[in-house]
């Protein structure tokens, strides 16, 4: 026995041909077992892709299936954060003609949190980078002068 694997592809392409000589979807179940053993289609698939042919429809390649296409880019969301960045997911979401969730999706990846009813980077500017550690340094300066300070417990 070979070690080629038929794919999906090959496999109903045999099953138009066994259907243009008038075998039935058990008959060629049968055939691919044989012929392919765990490799072959399920007996549930051979009976869908028959009555697919059945009704007129030879198309054997894969169906679009996932999520479907996004119906607007990030740009439009940005152009519209660039006009006034203080309005909120659901007036977003209706503005673009897509759902909350959407936009969401949308604002998170491009990395955006709102702050103060703003939406802006979530990555700290230099300045605010430099002032945490500035703090941070005043906190530990703190804790090696009076240990208690920080001691919540």
């Amino acid at each position: 026995m070979s070690n080629f694997k038929p794919s999906d592809y090959d496999l109903r392409t045999v099953l138009i041909f066994c259907y243009h000589l008038k075998k039935n979807a058990a008959e060629l179940h049968q055939m691919l077992v044989e012929a392919y053993g765990a490799n072959a289609l399920s007996c549930a698939q051979c009976y869908r892709w028959f009555e697919k042919f059945q009704n007129g429809d030879f198309d054997v390649r894969n169906e679009e299936s996932g999520r479907p296409a996004r119906k607007f880019e990030d740009a439009e969301l940005q152009a519209l954060l660039d006009e006034y960045d203080g309005q909120t997911q659901e007036h977003l979401a209706e503005q673009l003609g897509v759902d909350q969730s959407t936009v969401s999706r949308s604002l998170k990846a491009m990395d955006k949190i709102i702050k103060v009813g703003r939406w802006v980077p979530h990555e700290l500017t230099v300045r605010q980078q430099e002032n945490r550690g500035r703090n941070v340094a005043c906190l530990l300066q703190t804790q090696v002068i009076s240990p208690s300070y920080c001691d919540w417990r």
